[in-house]
């Protein structure tokens, strides 16, 4: 991918939308195939997985449970091809978290940008190797503090200040819990971290509902990250209770269009729609005269009244008309005309 290629944080339906299949293949590669296909068909602008050997990311000393959870949900590296080529082939980005440099030796080529998860947002080491590299890269925070958050993009930043452009730095918001109650969801907490890095702002979600996914949305959110299954039902992996279907992720993006279409530009300005039907004019007050008044009647305050609709003198500058001296005569409800005065 070049930069010219790289359009930023965006998807159809305006946040990137990620399905995270992750470990939900369990190891077993059909199954990965058929979660392949699914999320391709389920509107996702990303299908992700995870790509470690146990032996480069746990002791087996110090975790030896760990160390046999991992290796029982590898793939090999002819199978994660494969599956990145699905997704090529099905003209949808392929992702995967790598958690070592090695892998990228055979799948680099298919990553448009690198996803740091939250367990290495520490490691300032291995981000500024990823950052050396110089792809847009996608920062979960779970488990972080602030001050954290600062570090690990400093870390990257000093690598190369491209990366003070938010297109190339997303920072997500993350609880690392699985699964996720509302209350500890702590959306808000994105915009802070946007606010405090200048980075994109994203959430990777851990819920059991997407509620916190159409949050994020409407607070600004342009990176949207979450698990993906066939079913919850009968499974017994963690990460599947925390994952939509391809049925949920059609019903978010239809949402997401209706968010950002609610949510507008942002910026405030009378709208066509506003001006078209007139109530520009007809909501807004004019001033008018509260009594006949004869011709060189000084103007007091009590002489005038402000009423819809804004025809004449605008409500607004009501105050221009006070001490001038009426050149006719005017009637009662009168409009105020500035130019018949002196």
């Amino acid at each position: 991918m070049t930069d010219d290629q790289w359009s930023g944080w965006r998807g159809r339906y305006g946040p990137m939308l990620i399905a995270e299949i992750g470990g939900n293949h369990e190891g077993d590669f059909d199954y990965a195939k058929e979660l392949t296909r699914l999320a391709i068909g389920s509107g996702a602008d990303v299908v992700k997985f995870q790509i470690y050997t146990a032996e480069q990311l746990v002791n087996r000393h110090e975790s030896p449970d760990r160390h046999a959870h991992f290796r029982r949900f590898e793939l090999q590296p002819e199978q994660h091809r494969e599956l990145a080529q699905m997704c090529v082939d099905a003209e949808v980005r392929y992702m995967a978290s790598v958690w070592s440099l090695e892998p990228l030796v055979w799948i680099d080529e298919f990553l448009d940008f690198y996803k740091i998860g939250s367990g290495d947002l520490t490691a300032h080491r291995l981000l500024q190797e990823f950052a050396a590299r110089g792809k847009p890269i996608a920062l979960s925070t779970g488990l972080s503090t602030v001050p954290e958050v600062h570090a690990a993009v400093g870390a990257i930043r000093a690598v190369d200040s491209a990366y003070e452009h938010p297109d190339r730095l997303a920072v997500l918001q993350c609880t690392s819990v699985y699964p996720l109650s509302h209350s500890d969801a702590n959306v808000a907490a994105m915009t802070t971290l946007g606010r405090a890095t200048g980075a994109a702002m994203g959430y990777s979600d851990h819920t059991t509902d997407g509620v916190a996914l159409r949050v994020a949305a409407a607070l600004g959110a342009q990176v949207l990250e979450f698990h993906f299954t066939d079913t919850r039902e009968g499974k017994e992996f963690r990460d599947h209770a925390v994952s939509l279907t391809s049925d949920e992720v059609r019903e978010l993006a239809a949402e997401l269009r209706i968010i950002g279409e609610v949510l507008g530009d942002g910026e405030k300005r009378p709208l066509d729609s506003e001006i078209e039907t007139g109530h520009v004019t007809s909501f807004r007050r004019g001033t008018y005269f509260a009594r006949d008044l004869p011709a060189g009647h000084v103007i007091e305050q009590g002489d005038l009244v402000l009423l819809r609709p804004e025809h004449g003198l605008p409500a607004w500058r009501s105050d221009a008309a006070i001490g001038r001296r009426l050149t006719s005569p005017v009637a009662h409800l009168d409009r105020v005309d500035l130019a018949a005065t002196e």
